[in-house]
């Protein structure tokens, strides 16, 4: 990786980090196409591994407000999602895992876009968790499906329960890709390199949830997301 590759991920990693911790999720949907672009053998361990200590930080910041029970729910649905998702990993090559990364990240914003809303029922949460489960796994973005599902609870809860949610949910992922094989030492001692990006990023969310609605972040994550996804489509076609 070279200093302006070097350079732009980190950027990268710090808005996506900020974005995590100012709505509970997004640091998939913003870093994962531009780190297939630069090096799609860091996917999914290397954001796994980010959002796993970003979520961590987010979580004990926002522990008063987790809703326990709905994080519960979801978890139950993650389990069976990780499984397949890891099988998906060790199986796809890279380009299709590419193109399906994409695909997540444009039926995201389109879902989002068109402001789908279903209702939190249990059976829903766990819907979700088993989709963010097999998608977190295989592709590092988990979040479309939880922020749908809880997208009317308010700025802390949502941020605390997402976050307590993918703190458990990515432990597991990450212990599910390791027996796949897809941690490796390359792996490892990239993601390290990029640790202080997302303590830079976690400190920016703080001042940036006094000034940004949650609306306006939404919409933000939304863009780049869309911008990087496109990008990483012209790249694998080409």
């Amino acid at each position: 990786m070279s200093g302006l590759e070097f350079a732009v991920l980190s950027l990268t990693v710090v808005l996506a980090s900020c974005l995590q911790g100012s709505i509970g999720f997004g640091m998939g949907m913003v870093a994962a196409p531009i780190v297939a672009l630069l090096d799609p053998g860091l996917l999914p361990g290397m954001l796994i591994i980010l959002a796993l200590l970003m979520t961590m930080a987010v979580a004990i910041r926002e522990r008063a407000a987790i809703n326990l029970r709905g994080a519960g729910w979801a978890l139950i649905g993650r389990l069976p999602g990780t499984a397949i998702g890891a099988y998906l990993v060790a199986i796809l090559p890279h380009r299709w895992l590419a193109l399906l990364l994409a695909a997540v990240v444009l039926l995201g914003v389109a879902l989002a876009s068109f402001g789908w809303r279903p209702v939190p029922t249990p059976r829903a949460v766990i819907t979700a968790g088993a989709a963010s489960g097999l998608l977190g796994t295989a592709t590092s973005i988990g979040g479309p499906p939880m922020a749908l599902v809880w997208q009317g609870s308010s700025g802390a809860r949502l941020r605390a329960t997402m976050s307590a949610f993918f703190l458990v949910g990515s432990a597991v992922s990450l212990a599910g890709l390791a027996l796949a094989g897809a941690v490796d030492r390359h792996v490892l001692s990239t993601t390290l390199a990029f640790v202080p990006a997302v303590g830079v990023g976690y400190v920016l969310s703080r001042y940036v949830n006094l000034f940004l609605t949650k609306e306006r972040l939404r919409w933000t994550g939304v863009g780049i997301s869309c911008f990087g996804a496109v990008l990483l489509i012209v790249d694998q076609i080409r």
